[in-house]
């Protein structure tokens, strides 16, 4: 007879299989631990917090990719661990950069022959890109305003109140004063005639959008060329145009390819697009491109040696992965003009199905445009009662995000909602979304008039009577509707207060 025996470790008492006696600890939130704990019960205690995190595929706030197919993913775990900047102990993946930024000039119709080397850069996202081609701007600026003899101390950058934060930031960090053109209400866009009459001879640039966060408007770059062609011919100055096609670089080229946006307009000189949006990349991928070597200034550019080889850069970031170039290059391949064309036919198929499902419900108005990025913003046509902010809340419940905002100036009265379209948003996806939204409206519709916590805060105190409580009678709509626009107004101004944080700036 054979007599089993099983050894255990003394030290370990066994309370529970779920992640031993781990499960029954607080986890470190502000000092390292002292001990070390077994892999398996690390992996267990973080994915299991992890799984209060929203559902990436239902986060219609977000243009970031959410989904790639397996053999990009393998791709991506098996270069997790190069880093890009060793160039030459890496030179494959270098080369791999080298033919994306070549695909998206040409793409963008930038002046190279097919055998010429474009001149462009990819980097961690168009923020950083976006710091990049500004950049260069000030330096040229810089440099003729030298050359002339004139002071070279107070640059500007005209842009509309639609931008993105990243343009603050620039803005703020490289010492470079903004000018906003101002919203109104039904125009969610930089207008170019108001644009081109902001323009100084201190102005580096005028950066316009093709893709609005907002709205996913397109702004119309080939009128402001025009405008500001006039105006440099009249001024003697030689104002240049960016193009921030973080969103819509990777659409209008396959659904509007006769849309007059990029290098086929003379003064455009620089265009930065995001790879990790509809380029179809996972998060960390964007990507600048300038027209030619002569809007790049050489004293940017750093020559390095001692990883190897002489290495040319022009990056803010040093170090950085080398995956998401790589799952760049092979979504471009992979694809192709036919795969992403049909790609973005099926989101804009798709965000025209969410439209019309909402205009069916007679509810809401409709403020995103046909043309442009795949997205549907929405605004309630009474909001007398109930606001998008309340509509957002209670999406929440059925696991959609779908972000609710106010306006930049001076539209800030101007309350919506927004989804985004993306590759993995299907049809049933649009239609399921359709019906929790009316689910949602006939829930909040039981309920009785409020408007969100958060301007009932801001309300004043002689207001509070209009508001009522659950018990008091019906509020008068008119009164109600008066203090509704000045609460959602006074939020906006706080917002913008509050160090002019974007309160959309959702990238």
């Amino acid at each position: 007879m054979v007599i089993a025996t099983t050894i255990t470790d003394s030290k370990e008492e066994l309370h529970s299989t779920f992640a031993s006696r781990y499960a029954r600890t607080s986890l470190p939130k502000f000092v390292m631990p002292e001990q070390a704990i077994s892999k398996d019960a690390a992996y267990q205690i973080i994915n299991d917090e992890l799984m209060l995190d929203g559902n990436p595929r239902l986060n219609l706030a977000s243009f970031v990719t959410t989904w790639m197919e397996p053999e990009c993913d393998k791709l991506i775990m098996a270069s997790l661990n190069k880093n890009y900047v060793d160039m030459d102990e890496y030179p494959v993946t270098t080369e791999l950069q080298n033919r994306c930024v070549n695909m998206i000039a040409h793409l963008f119709h930038a002046p190279v022959q097919v055998d010429e080397t474009a001149i462009g850069v990819g980097t961690v996202g168009s923020s950083e890109a976006i710091m990049l081609a500004g950049l260069a701007f000030k330096r040229k600026w810089q440099a003729r305003r030298r050359s002339e003899g004139k002071p070279c101390d107070k640059p500007n950058i005209v842009t509309g109140a639609n931008v993105q934060v990243c343009w603050e930031k620039f803005a703020k960090y490289f010492e470079v004063e903004l000018k906003e053109v101002k919203l109104r209400k039904d125009y969610y866009i930089m207008d170019p005639v108001k644009a081109v009459e902001m323009v100084d001879e201190n102005t580096i640039c005028v950066a316009t959008i093709l893709g609005s966060t907002l709205t996913g408007e397109f702004e119309d770059v080939k009128l402001l060329n025009e405008l500001l062609v006039k105006r440099n011919k009249e001024t003697g100055w030689n104002t240049p145009i960016h193009v921030d096609a973080a969103s819509g670089g990777f659409i209008a080229p396959f659904i509007y390819p006769d849309l007059e946006w990029d290098f086929r307009l003379p003064l455009v000189k620089s265009i930065n697009v995001s790879g990790h949006k509809y380029g179809l990349v996972y998060a960390g991928v964007g990507w600048v491109v300038w027209r030619s070597q002569d809007d790049l200034p050489e004293d940017l550019v750093f020559h390095i040696n001692y990883l190897g080889s002489d290495q040319p850069t022009f990056t803010l970031n040093f170090s950085k992965g080398s995956s998401q170039i790589i799952a760049q290059y092979y979504q471009f391949i992979r694809l192709g003009f036919e795969g992403y064309k049909n790609i973005m036919e099926t989101c804009m198929s798709n965000a025209r199905v969410l439209k019309e499902g909402l205009e069916k419900m007679g509810r809401f108005e409709i403020i995103s445009k046909d043309v442009g990025v795949p997205l549907v913003a929405f605004s309630l046509k009474n909001s007398s009662k109930h606001t998008v902010f309340e509509i957002s809340e209670s999406l929440r419940r059925y696991g959609w995000i779908v972000p609710a905002y106010t306006m930049p100036p001076d539209a800030e009265e101007v309350a919506v909602l927004r989804a985004v379209i993306r590759e993995d948003f299907s049809r049933s996806l649009a239609e399921r979304l359709t019906s929790d939204i009316e689910k949602v409206l006939k829930q909040i519709e039981a309920l009785p008039p409020r408007i969100s916590t958060r301007a009932a805060h801001l309300i004043s105190t002689r207001d509070t009577h209009l508001i009522g409580s659950v018990s008091d009678t019906p509020v008068a709509t008119e009164e109600l509707e008066r203090s509704v626009r000045e609460s959602q107004s006074q939020v906006a101004m706080e917002c913008r207060n509050a160090g002019r944080e974007k309160v959309s700036g959702v990238c």
